[in-house]
C-alpha cells in the first residue's frame, strides 16, 4: 500500500524535516500519490501513499486521532476493517473517512495493543503518542509488509526499504558476512533479523517495538505455534476458509488483478474468483516462454483462455534480465538466490498497465508441503514416529509418480548431523573460499533450523518461522516497485492457524503433496492442474540465458575483475572452471552463476557505491 519511515533523536534534537524528504524520496515508487511528514520534536514520521481504499484526501497519512493525541503511519491492508468498523461504531466510536487506516487508529485508541489480534491483514505501522512521547510500532504475523531499522546511542531509525535507511547513515555500509554464506551455502535468506546490512535490521514478523525515554523493547505479540486452532475437519471447511479469505481480499477501490503461473496455487484463486464472485472480466498476468523452455506453463494457462477477458502475457529473456540487471538488483536491495524473482518483477511490470492490487499465490508451499523436498522430511518423519510400512508406501508412491530420486537424497540428507550438513553444502557448491568457509561456518544457522526438523508438522512450523519471508520480501520489493499491492489469500492467519494443525496425511499421501487443497478444489479446477505433480512457479530458463553470448562474456569479465577476485568470497578460478563446465552443457549451475552475479553487483551498488541503474 505505501511506505513508511521515521526517525527518533534519543539527544532530544529535533528531527530534521529535510532528512525525513530525503527518506521518502528514496520510496517513492512505494507510494506515488501522495506524501506527509509530522514532526514532534524529536520525533519524525514520514509516509508515501499508494491509494487502495478511500481515494480522497482524508486517506492522507501521517493520520491523526480527534484529539491530536495518537499519529499514525501504516504500510499494508487490514482486510476485515469493515467488520471491525461496525463494532467500533457501536462502542459509540465516529468516524470521517472510508479508510482502513482510521478503523486501525481507533481499534489502537479503544483496544490498546490487543487489537493485534483482530486484526487480519498484512502490515507494517507506527503509532505515535504524544501525550506518553512513545511510539510503538508492529509488523503482522508472518511478515508479509517489511520494517527494517537502524539503532544507535543516539537515534533509532527505522523505514520500509533498506536504501531509505542508508541514506541516514554517516558512514559507507559494510556487508555482513554471515548472511552471504548462508546465500551461497544454502541459498537462504531472511531466517532471522539480520540483513546483508551490518547494523540494519529487521523486526521480526510477529514483533513489535516500543520507543519511550530513549529506551528500545521488543516484545513477541505473536507466535504461531502457541496460536494453533484445530485442524480443518474436511475438505470442505477448507474450502469455505479460503473463499471467504479471498473474499475479504476482493476488497479494493482500484483495479485488482491475478498473478497467474498456471500452478495448482494460483489456479485455485483464479478460479474460486471465477466461480463464486463471477468476476469474468478479471486481470490476468502471466511469465511465458518458449514451448519446452524451462518454466513455461501456457499449456495450464491456456486452460483458462475460454474463460478469461483479459489475459495478459510477458515473456522475460536473457536480453530483457541483461538490461534490467542493474535496476532489479537496486530494487531488491539485497541478493536473491535465483532468477525466479525476476519473472515476478516482469510480470508485476505487466500488471501496473492495467492494475493497483493483484492477487498471489503466496504461502501455499509453505503450509502444504509444496517443496519436493518436504517429501525427504515427511520421510524422516514417518522414520521417528517408526511408521515403517507407511513411510515404504510413500518411497514408492514418490519414486513411480516423480520418477526422481531427490525425495530419497533429502531424506537422506537431513538425517546427517549438523557440521556433515553444512559441509556437504559447502563441499557441493565448490567454488566458496576456503577462509571465508571456515570464519563463518559457525554461525550459519540454516542447517539447525529449517533443516533439522524431526516432523513434518514441525518442518512447516520452521518454514514459517525461517523461510516464508525471504519470498514475501521479493514480492514485496517486485511489487511496490511498480507500485501494486501484492495480497496473498493462502496467508490469511485462519487459514494458517488450522492448516499447520492438520495430521502429515492431509498435507502429503500417496506421493502428492497439498493434498487438502486438492482434494477441496475437486470440481473446481481443470483436472490437469489439480493433479499436476510438477513444482515450477515464477522459474525461468536461465541455465540457458547464462549461456548466451550476451552473458557470457561479462560473466567472465566479472569472475575476471579485481573487484570479483579482492572480495576472497568465491574462488575466481574454481568459479571460472565450472561456469566452462555449464557453458559446455556438461552440468547446470545456473542458480549458483546467478548467486556470483547478483552479489559482485550487490557489492559495487551498496558496499563500493560504484554503481547505479
Amino acid at each position: 500500500m505505501c511506505g513508511i519511515s521515521g526517525i527518533i533523536n534519543f539527544n532530544n534534537q529535533l528531527v530534521d524535516e529535510e532528512e525525513l524528504n530525503s527518506m521518502l524520496a528514496t520510496m517513492k515508487h512505494r507510494g506515488p500519490d501522495d506524501q506527509g511528514i509530522f514532526i514532534d520534536e524529536n520525533y519524525g514520521l514520514g509516509f508515501v501513499r499508494l491509494s487502495i481504499i478511500d481515494l480522497t484526501k482524508l486517506g492522507h497519512q501521517p493520520m491523526h486521532s480527534p484529539d491530536n493525541r495518537y499519529t499514525v503511519i501504516f504500510n499494508g491492508e487490514i482486510f476485515n476493517y469493515k467488520e471491525l468498523k461496525k463494532e467500533l461504531i457501536s462502542l459509540g466510536v465516529k468516524f470521517t473517512t472510508q479508510t482502513d487506516t482510521e478503523v486501525l487508529l481507533q481499534a489502537y485508541i479503544n483496544w490498546g495493543k490487543d487489537c493485534l489480534h483482530r486484526l487480519n491483514g498484512m502490515w507494517a505501522f507506527a503509532i505515535y503518542d504524544k501525550q506518553e512521547k512513545e511510539l510503538f510500532a508492529t509488523r503482522d504475523r508472518f511478515g508479509i509488509k517489511p520494517f527494517y531499522y537502524h539503532l544507535t546511542e543516539d537515534r533509532f531509525i527505522f523505514a520500509s526499504e533498506i536504501p531509505t535507511l542508508l541514506t541516514t547513515l554517516n558512514q559507507k555500509p559494510k556487508a555482513n558476512n554471515n548472511a552471504i554464506f548462508d546465500y551461497l551455502a544454502f541459498n537462504r535468506t531472511d531466517q532471522d533479523t539480520s540483513t546483508f546490512f551490518e547494523n540494519i535490521f529487521k523486526l521480526k514478523h510477529g514483533h513489535s517495538i516500543t520507543i519511550k525515554n530513549s529506551s528500545t523493547k521488543i516484545n513477541e505479540w505473536y507466535n504461531l505455534k502457541s496460536n494453533l486452532k484445530k485442524p480443518f475437519q474436511n475438505k470442505e471447511e477448507y474450502k469455505s476458509l479460503l473463499i471467504d479469505s479471498i473474499r475479504l481480499r476482493l476488497r479494493s477501490d482500484v483495479p485488482i488483478g491475478i498473478c497467474f503461473s498456471g500452478g495448482l496455487d494460483s489456479s485455485s484463486i483464479l478460479s474460486i474468483v471465477l466461480g463464486n464472485f463471477n468476476q469474468t472480466n478479471i486481470n490476468t498476468f502471466s511469465a511465458v516462454y518458449k514451448n519446452g523452455d524451462i518454466g513455461d506453463e501456457s499449456e495450464f494457462i491456456n486452460l483458462y483462455t475460454n474463460k478469461l477477458k483479459n489475459m495478459h502475457f510477458i515473456t522475460p529473456s536473457a536480453e530483457t534480465l541483461f538490461a534490467d540487471m542493474n535496476c532489479f538488483i537496486k530494487a531488491h536491495a539485497e541478493p536473491i538466490p535465483g532468477t525466479s524473482p525476476y519473472a515476478q518483477f516482469k510480470t508485476m511490470q505487466l500488471a501496473k498497465k492495467t492494475v493497483t492490487v493483484t492477487l498471489d499465490g503466496q504461502g501455499a508451499d509453505e503450509q502444504l508441503g509444496g517443496y519436493h523436498y518436504f517429501f525427504g522430511l515427511y520421510f524422516k518423519h514417518l522414520l521417528k514416529k517408526l511408521k515403517w510400512v507407511t513411510l515404504t508406501k510413500e518411497l514408492i508412491a514418490y519414486k513411480r509418480i516423480h520418477k526422481s530420486n531427490y525425495g530419497l537424497k533429502t531424506f537422506i540428507y537431513f538425517l546427517l548431523p549438523k557440521f556433515l550438513r553444512t559441509n556437504l553444502r559447502v563441499s557441493e557448491k565448490g567454488y566458496i573460499d576456503n577462509s571465508f568457509y571456515k570464519k563463518n561456518k559457525s554461525n550459519s544457522r540454516t542447517a539447525a533450523t529449517i533443516y533439522n526438523s524431526n516432523s513434518l508438522n514441525q518442518a512447516l512450523l520452521d518454514h514459517f518461522e525461517y523461510k516464508l519471508e525471504h519470498l514475501l520480501k521479493w514480492e514485496d520489493r517486485n511489487s511496490m516497485y511498480f507500485s501494486i499491492e501484492a495480497r496473498v489469500p493462502f496467508l490469511d492467519y485462519r487459514i494458517v492457524e488450522k492448516t499447520l494443525s492438520l495430521k502429515p496425511e492431509m498435507i502429503i499421501k500417496n506421493g502428492t503433496t497439498k493434498f487438502i487443497l486438492r482434494e477441496a478444489m475437486k470440481g473446481v479446477l481443470p483436472e490437469k492442474i489439480r493433479m499436476r505433480q510438477d513444482k515450477i512457479g515464477f522459474e525461468t530458463p536461465e541455465a540457458e540465458w547464462f549461456r548466451n553470448a550476451l552473458f557470457k562474456d561479462f560473466i567472465l569479465e566479472l569472475l575476471n575483475s579485481n573487484s570479483f577476485k579482492s572480495r576472497k568470497i568465491i574462488n575466481p578460478d574454481k568459479a571460472k572452471k565450472l561456469y566452462h563446465k555449464h557453458l559446455l552443457k556438461e552440468i547446470d549451475i545456473s542458480k549458483e552463476i546467478w548467486k556470483w552475479i547478483n552479489l559482485e553487483l550487490w557489492f559495487r551498488e551498496f558496499i563500493d557505491l560504484k554503481t547505479s541503474c
